[in-house]
């Protein structure tokens, strides 16, 4: 509870800091953007934006893919477009959150904030206070592209506009058809083949894989030092794709009814299940605490140690794409059936990022910012931003060339994905990648990635996609509301994630410990949480 209580002051004492620094930049401006000198904008919708070059603050989180954003080749590239430099603040990616807000309660801020673990409630707070931006006016002055696009897909525009009627970020949009079933575990083929084993279809099937992994010496050098599974605290911490053969892993909606699954018997019998891999050595006991860089440390071993990691790819979990060509050996399990018959894939649709790209009131120039943001709207802009230099890392499809879909390609890949580089941003920025778009792409022999994740989701995971009227659908917070979740919602769930290990670990008995884990949860307002997302489902659906 003192944790709550902190995470509260802090709270309260952030948004103090925010209301302060925001009184004092409309003092400063008389409640306008910024002093900023004329400049003159070319015609909506061409390049350059601006006659004479300007300079725009924006901050970013780090991506372990991108070597510089001021020296990338894409920066400089669409510098040279738009006649708009930027001036880089690039804040760590670990612990990003905490770093944004200290610069949000600084009265210090950027042009624009991309990219960045801006919540959705703290969107809606600090743009109804004044501090992001509303972007509608700015898109139907200055908008060509992202007026048409928002026009063709009502469905976005109404995901963004925030229940004030405000819009306060561009959209990302981002329609990965194999990321809407992301949760994937992935199995090292060669060690089944060699112990005649068939792909595991049930839990019992795969814990006695996971057995022949340990004790029957799949890689062949003499020495037990297979790793039959696992994980890493980064991306999905555990149970995640273990738990779903028992129930439904994450929020979910049940008769019109918001429901978390951590409070039920049956995530109680996953852990127990998930408790057993772990106390008989057949999971990585590092896979409840170890980052990302450690786990991939496992699968990039010179000798294959790793027979089973989750991800959404096998990226996640070793250097791929570029390399020897070991990371195809792995492929995906399907979801496992559990012992109740549970059987389902953790689904999510595809959703716009909602806070990927906010103009500040700081910002000299908004319009220049939204022209800027809107330029990402053309493909080639996009596929230079995600993939890198044209005819180089990618071309421009031939005729008769086909598409994953099936159809026309528009685009082939001719540079691979995975690596540390300096010419691309490795899909950050406000880049618009519709599911038509990703799927357009021609696939070689040489970068069968997009392909092989298409068929593996298609064949493996979407047959068992939950209904959609079970899935929690974006939800916005007025500002009592968000206040509300502010408080409790990290207290809770840093509570549930820690639990998940003692009980997985063993440090805390499941049986025992059980009863005292639902009352801990209720000390920490669980009602009151799930709550707040039943009104704001109710209102969304009313």
């Amino acid at each position: 509870m003192e944790k709550a209580k902190l995470s509260c002051l802090f709270f309260v004492v952030l948004i103090f800091l925010v209301l302060l620094a925001a009184c004092n930049n409309e003092e400063k401006t008389g409640g306008k953007a910024n002093d900023a000198k004329d400049i003159e904008l070319t015609e909506p919708g061409t390049f350059p934006i601006t006659k004479e070059k300007v300079t725009m603050r924006v901050l970013v989180p780090s991506h372990a893919l991108v070597e510089d954003y001021k020296t990338n080749k894409f920066t400089k590239w669409y510098e040279e477009k738009t006649n708009v430099h930027i001036e880089w603040e690039v804040i760590p990616s670990q612990n990003a959150e905490e770093k944004l807000n200290l610069v949000l309660s600084s009265g210090d801020l950027p042009d624009v904030i991309m990219n960045s673990p801006v919540t959705l409630s703290q969107l809606m707070i600090y743009g109804s206070q004044g501090m992001f931006l509303p972007l509608n006016d700015l898109i139907q002055d200055y908008g060509t592209d992202v007026k048409s696009f928002l026009d063709g897909r009502p469905d976005i525009l109404e995901s963004i506009t925030a229940p004030d009627g405000n819009i306060y970020s561009m959209p990302y949009i981002n329609e990965c058809y194999h990321c809407t079933l992301a949760q994937k575990l992935w199995i090292y083929q060669p060690w089944l083949d060699e112990l005649g084993l068939e792909m595991p279809e049930t839990t019992e099937e795969f814990y006695q894989v996971l057995k022949a992994f340990k004790e029957q010496d799949p890689n062949g050098n003499g020495k037990q030092d297979e790793i039959p599974i696992a994980g890493n605290k980064d991306l999905w911490p555990f149970p995640s794709y273990l738990m779903d053969p028992f129930i439904y892993n994450v929020m979910y909606v049940e008769n019109g009814k918001i429901q978390v699954p951590y409070t039920k018997p049956e995530w109680k019998e996953g852990l127990k299940y998930i408790h057993q891999l772990y106390d008989e050595g057949l999971m990585a006991k590092e896979s409840l605490t170890q980052d990302q860089d450690q786990l991939k440390r496992l699968g990039n071993s010179k000798e294959t140690i790793l027979g089973m990691a989750m991800g959404y790819w096998q990226g996640d979990f070793m250097t791929s794409g570029g390399n020897s060509g070991k990371w195809l050996d792995y492929v995906a399990v399907p979801p496992l059936k559990g012992p109740d018959g549970n059987r389902v894939s953790w689904y999510q649709p595809p959703v716009p990022g909602r806070a990927s790209f906010i103009i500040t009131n700081q910002a000299k120039y908004p319009e220049v910012a939204l022209r800027w943001a809107e330029g990402f709207y053309q493909e080639e802009v996009t596929l230079r931003a995600v993939i890198g230099e044209k005819d180089k890392d990618w071309r421009w499809a031939e005729e008769g060339e086909v598409g994953i879909n099936g159809k026309p390609a528009k685009w082939v890949r001719l540079a691979s994905y995975g690596e540390v580089q300096n010419t691309h941003w490795a899909q950050q920025g406000p880049v618009i990648r519709t599911n038509e778009f990703r799927l357009s792409e021609m696939t070689t022999d040489d970068q069968p990635l997009e392909a092989l994740l298409y068929k593996e989701t298609k064949e493996k995971y979407e047959p068992y996609k939950p209904d959609e009227d079970m899935i929690v659908p974006p939800l916005y917070f007025n500002e009592e509301q968000s206040a509300e979740l502010a408080e409790i919602e990290a207290t809770i769930q840093n509570f549930v994630d820690e639990s998940n290990a003692r009980f997985i670990s063993g440090d805390d008995d499941i049986d025992k410990g059980w009863d005292q884990y639902l009352a801990t949860l209720e000390g920490m307002n669980l009602d009151r949480y799930i709550e707040i997302y039943q009104e704001a489902f109710d209102e969304k659906y009313k």
